[in-house]
């Protein structure tokens, strides 16, 4: 059991003008701890153009879209289906015409 909670870590996360107190996997809290700055950095640029106009709870809203737009275009970037269709495709072509040639 010990062993089990030493790989779990306490920590406090300043996320704009909040203190979270989270229990995270040792290895993931260098990621937690870039999640809330990004966080904060997205929800004050935010704040910044529409304090006053707009409620917090809104420009919070305004910062996660922000993020997971960025979030879906890596995404996007990243996905391998396209050249796996693609090369399945090449491969069969390729598979084919040497089947003809015996």
């Amino acid at each position: 059991m010990a062993e089990q909670n030493s790989d779990k870590l306490h920590i406090r996360l300043h996320v704009y003008d909040e203190e979270i107190e989270v229990v995270v996997d040792r290895d993931d809290e260098e990621y937690y701890r870039a999640a809330a700055k990004l966080i904060t950095d997205r929800y004050n640029v935010y704040a910044k153009i529409y304090k006053g106009r707009k409620s917090d709870h809104v420009i919070a809203l305004m910062a996660l879209i922000d993020i997971a737009l960025q979030y879906q275009k890596e995404r996007a970037r990243n996905d391998t289906a396209p050249y796996n269709d693609i090369l399945t495709h090449l491969t069969a072509e390729i598979e084919d015409a040497l089947g003809e040639k015996k």
